[in-house]
């Protein structure tokens, strides 16, 4: 099975293509970036692009044999699509085997999201992992994208085009989820994902796409036992911290699956936690999120 087909859509490379150049910041003067704009991005900016980019200043501020093995974030304001994202990296500390960054994404001169960043010089260790959960292969599993224009017949034309239009991370959910009248359900989701066609060699890019990618299908998790999503007429959601653990080397060009649940909810927040698997086995990273998740009275 393969992505639905939408007519005019970009070319699997050249939606690749695209996420790479938007995670590549650009460097305007020592520790300071600038982060483009999502190709085609209406409305609030994807919290995924804004952790990736200040993953890739704090990680273009370092020089090898150094590599990101953690993150932690908080966003503070929506971003908005119409401008540039600038991102100040802080050097708090280089050390023989650490270094520590924080970075500061900026939009129209109020912050948007600090990150912390650590930095760790490769080594030999003690070793053990959770073993990955027994799941189907993506092969046997449709793509989020045909199940998304399969249900956006009952959108008006607007959000259906949102909603189907082609995106860089293919997704092959485990457990499909009900986009209009989900009922209650365990807060687990087990989904394969990668980027959609190959890119380069760079490691740091590999783990801005990871970074990118961790945000989606995760904050959904701590929805599912009541039965409510982001069509639910009143529902408010949005990310409020992220953070991220890089254990090993994995290929975002690759097929890798994101085990999520969700622990707990409670006082208009939903906690989630996730481990990103390669097929083969290895956990190469482990995410936790909490959000926002509060029912409104929709209006009269």
């Amino acid at each position: 099975m393969t992505e639905a087909a939408t007519p005019n859509a970009p070319t699997p490379e050249a939606l690749a293509a695209d996420l790479v150049d938007l995670l590549d910041v650009e460097e305007l003067d020592t520790d300071l970036y600038r982060g483009g704009r999502s190709r085609g991005g209406v409305g609030r900016v994807f919290g995924g692009q804004v952790i990736a980019q200040a993953l890739q200043a704090a990680q273009r501020s370092t020089e090898a044999p150094k590599v990101a093995h953690s993150l932690h974030a908080y966003f503070m304001r929506p971003g908005d699509e119409n401008f540039p994202i600038i991102y100040r990296v802080v050097r708090d500390f280089e050390g023989r085997s650490f270094a520590t960054r924080r970075v500061v994404a900026m939009q129209r001169g109020a912050p948007i999201l600090n990150l912390a960043c650590s930095l760790q010089t490769p080594e030999e260790g003690f070793h053990h992992q959770d073993a990955m959960p027994d799941v189907p292969p993506p092969e046997e599993l449709p793509t989020e994208a045909e199940l998304r224009a399969r249900d956006a017949v009952h959108l008006p034309e607007k959000q259906r085009l949102m909603v189907t239009r082609p995106r860089p991370i293919e997704i092959r959910p485990v457990y499909p989820r009900k986009w209009f009248n989900p009922t209650p359900t365990d807060p687990v989701q087990h989904s394969w994902f990668r980027i959609v066609a190959p890119i380069g060699d760079d490691p740091a890019m590999h783990r801005a796409i990871l970074s990118y990618a961790s945000d989606m299908a995760l904050l959904g998790t701590c929805m599912l036992p009541h039965g409510v999503n982001w069509t639910t007429p009143g529902f408010q959601s949005a990310s409020l911290d992220h953070s991220i653990w890089l254990h090993e080397d994995f290929r975002a060009d690759e097929w890798l699956l994101y085990a999520t649940d969700s622990p707990w909810a409670g006082h208009a927040r939903g906690m989630n936690r996730g481990q990103v698997f390669t097929r083969d086995g290895r956990l190469v990273a482990s995410v936790a999120q909490e959000g926002l998740i509060r029912q409104r009275t929709p209006k009269a």
